[in-house]
């Protein structure tokens, strides 16, 4: 019986804030792959590894957690002003799906390193020294984010002494501004409401926050769904009851949210929207072993991802923490004391994030005109990644 052997294509594997995924330039895709469809999302799951019923990705590019199985396209920039498109696929462990609803906000600090380096951005908005500002056009949800880029010497600045929580080394400081932050075209607050009660046949009814900045997001308060807002992972990841609540949750707040029609749509809508809980500051010890003051911090956040509790914090959760933090009255500004605010810094499994946004109330209707927040990104490896010819 003959087979058909292995292809190569183009990638680079790039750490970004606290995940990681394999980056392509749209051009360099197989031309099947080069237009949405089953035979792009085929080959993105070939190069992840998955579906992979034993939750390892080990046939792929994959680390088996919803941080590390991420694919990146990027190409020259569709729309005026902008330097380069950036569509992110969220891939499915154990499941044959590429989810598309959302972004990834720890990529996008990789995004213009990436895009540099691959000549997608005129040589001449690239000083030999200083900040390269990348404008991104962020394909999935159809927003402008701004990432400031280190260069040296006409190179990529990737080393650095700025450190962030979840990830092992320092590296150069990425500064990412997410503008006009609200998800999709819908308002901020899909309900109207700054707070909701979400309705959970079954589970109970919740005090719930629902917004659309930087990805739809569904904030509960810590102590009603049975928590302190100081977990680490294994606390609730080891526990499938609550991962179930969790995911029947997040259905019942996407169908109020206008995210989904019915919550049976919500196992093929994984990666939005996400799922928060939130408390007032508390001394509690990360992930790593370190000490983190509940005088350091302004609140406790937790959030989880593709069903899983997140090891640290999603990049675009952040940014709907920050934005819900900058509008008093929301769980988020109630957890972290109230009043205004233009930024704040919240503890998450693995130490702190600070975030900020800029919040406005104009007619009645809140707006943010940008959330800020620091990154750092790496080049892992770069070359070519092999797949079975006939695996799309």
């Amino acid at each position: 019986m003959s087979h058909v052997p292995q292809i190569k294509i183009p990638a680079t594997y790039m750490r970004g804030g606290t995940s990681k995924g394999v980056f392509f330039n749209l051009e360099d895709l197989p031309p099947a792959a080069q237009v949405p469809g089953a035979a792009r999302d085929a080959m993105l799951l070939r190069v992840i590894g998955s579906p992979d019923p034993y939750g390892k990705q080990t046939d792929g590019m994959g680390g088996a957690t919803s941080s590390t199985s991420k694919t990146v396209i990027l190409s020259k920039s569709s729309q005026d002003d902008h330097d380069v498109d950036y569509l992110f696929g969220q891939v499915a462990i154990d499941k044959p799906f590429v989810d598309w609803s959302g972004n990834c906000g720890n990529l996008t600090a990789a995004v213009g390193s990436f895009a540099i380096s691959s000549g997608l951005v005129d040589a001449g908005r690239i000083p030999q020294n200083g900040i390269a500002t990348v404008r991104i056009w962020q394909a999935n949800i159809k927003k402008t984010i701004i990432a400031h880029v280190p260069m040296t010497n006409g190179e990529v600045q990737e080393t650095g002494d700025f450190e962030l929580d979840g990830v092992t080394f320092p590296a150069a400081e990425v500064e990412v501004e997410f503008i006009d932050p609200a998800d999709g075209e819908g308002a901020m607050f899909p309900t109207g409401k700054l707070v909701d009660d979400l309705e959970v046949p079954g589970i109970g009814s919740f005090k719930a926050t629902m917004i659309n900045a930087g990805i739809p997001t569904i904030f509960l308060n810590a102590d009603e769904v049975g928590y302190n807002g100081s977990e680490l992972q294994d606390d609730i990841n080891n526990d499938e009851q609550a991962l179930a609540r969790f995911e029947t949750i997040r259905a019942y707040g996407a169908v109020k949210m206008g995210l989904i029609g019915h919550i049976g749509e919500a196992a093929k809508r994984q990666h939005t929207p996400k799922v928060a809980f939130v408390a007032p500051p508390s001394d509690y010890q990360s992930s790593s072993g370190k000490q983190i003051s509940k005088n350091d911090i302004d609140l406790q956040v937790r959030a989880l991802s593709m069903g899983k509790l997140h090891h640290a914090m999603m990049g675009t959760a952040a940014v709907a923490i920050g934005t819900a933090a900058a509008i008093p009255g929301t769980l988020v500004n109630l957890a972290a004391g109230g009043g205004e605010r233009d930024a704040v810094r919240f503890g998450h499994p693995s130490g702190t994030l600070k975030v900020g946004a800029q919040a406005s109330e104009q007619n009645g209707e809140w707006a943010v005109n940008k959330a800020i927040m620091s990154r750092s990104a790496r080049v892992l490896m770069e070359g070519w990644v092999r797949i079975p010819g006939d695996a799309f």
